[in-house]
């Protein structure tokens, strides 16, 4: 034994003290401290919306086709303009770019709720709203997750990133079991405006912060160079790992956009209501809390842990899609909460910590492009497999497209 080592202290009392520094690193900050407690209740507004637009959409029309143009509208400008975005997000002023980007995305919930209130929402109102989000969370969400960077610091990336999804997924349990209540009670108004007052708290955390560690940029630099976005596509899509990572959050997208695929498979194949959607949807947060504890607590990520969290996730996703009963989904839903959280989160550290700082902001934006940005076009091949085959088969696509990635990009991550 080491003679620093107390007589008391055991080898498994070290392990755990550095597992639990290494899970509270970034909260030792207290711009991030207050940032993470505005995250959760920002996310689980947004979570409580999604689940009503959702089921609003398939109420009205009856036709899983609609629930994927509603992912078009919300995720397709992430697509187009992904890239550019990323561009922006590396030469702004992060702090004052997320003030503007979350009160814009405010007004739309706001606005939402006026028409839903007042009898007046109708199909292509809920598509324009959704269409004007999207266009908006092209740039928040590389420039939410570049500010965590800011607020931390490169040795905090991994405890950041892994709290942030403590974060989403807390609001995976709270948003969803919310809306599934609103559903049942008020109605979609109430999701609205929960959604829409939830933005207060992150926007009097960014008015009050002072984002000590973010780049001070001159008004010349603000305006991103011609080529940067082609800069980063080519930087992004240079290496193998990235690559093959890409390829993984292209596929895993199908996983976190379950808009389209599991209101079909609880109505159609579990043969429940709102409410068991909303249970689905927590059952994935309540799973998913302790995969992004597991994701913090772990030093930088290996290649070879994410490829094997990949085909674990890929085999849980087609656990739900075969499950009989709802009990059962439940519960295989909670595990696949817990190992996609866990890839995700090591495969988002793994990439911030292996990209260029001046890089990460287009890199970022590419990863958005990847999990939400493709999410679009693939949510439309699952709506047809929904339609035509059945909402098992749609539903177990998620997983089928994960585990091909994590087999072609098995040489690429062996480390």
């Amino acid at each position: 034994m080491p003679a620093t080592m107390d007589a008391g202290v055991t080898a498994e009392d070290i392990r755990r003290d550095t597992v639990f520094s290494r899970i509270g690193g970034a909260l030792r900050g207290r711009d991030f401290r207050w940032w993470f407690a505005g995250q959760i209740t920002s996310a689980s507004g947004v979570m409580a919306q999604g689940v009503a637009l959702s089921w609003w959409m398939l109420q009205k029309t009856g036709d899983a086709v609609w629930l994927s143009v509603l992912t078009f509208c919300t995720m397709g400008p992430t697509l187009v303009a992904g890239a550019w975005a990323g561009a922006v997000v590396d030469r702004a002023d992060r702090r004052r770019l997320l003030i503007a980007t979350q009160s814009v995305l405010m007004g739309v919930a706001a606005a939402l709720t006026v028409l839903a209130a007042t009898g007046t929402l109708a199909v292509w109102n809920v598509l324009a709203a959704s269409l004007v989000s999207g266009c908006v969370m092209a740039i928040d969400s590389p420039a939410r997750q570049v500010y965590v960077v800011d607020l931390v610091g490169a040795d905090g990336v991994a405890s950041a990133v892994g709290l942030w999804e403590v974060a989403i997924n807390a609001s995976r349990v709270v948003g969803p079991g919310l809306g599934g209540a609103l559903l049942a009670g008020p109605g979609a108004t109430a999701c609205f405006g929960v959604n829409a007052g939830s933005y207060l708290a992150p926007l009097i955390v960014l008015l009050r912060m002072k984002a000590r560690s973010a780049p001070r940029v001159s008004r010349a630099e603000r305006k991103p160079a011609r080529g940067a976005a082609r800069d980063g596509v080519r930087y992004g899509f240079g290496s193998p790992v990235m690559r093959a990572l890409l390829l993984m959050s292209a596929a895993s997208g199908l996983i976190f956009s379950m808009g389209v695929s599991l209101p079909p498979l609880v109505q159609r194949a579990l043969h429940q209501g709102g409410g068991g959607y909303g249970a689905m949807m927590a059952a994935f947060g309540i799973g998913g809390l302790p995969g992004a504890l597991l994701a913090a607590a772990q030093p930088e990520p290996t290649g070879r842990r994410v490829r094997l969290l990949a085909l674990v996730t890929a085999a849980a996703v087609v656990g739900i899609a075969i499950s009989p009963t709802m009990p059962i989904a439940v519960a295989a839903m909670g595990i696949l909460g817990l190992t996609s959280i866990w890839f995700i989160a090591s495969a988002n550290t793994l990439v911030q910590l292996r990209c260029a700082p001046d890089m990460r902001g287009r890199v970022m934006s590419l990863w958005g492009v990847a999990m939400t940005g493709t999410a679009p076009i693939t949510g439309f091949g699952v709506a047809a497999v929904i339609q035509y085959v059945g909402p098992r088969e749609g539903f177990s696509v998620a997983g089928i497209a994960l585990g091909a990635a994590a087999v072609v990009g098995w040489r690429a991550l062996r480390a």
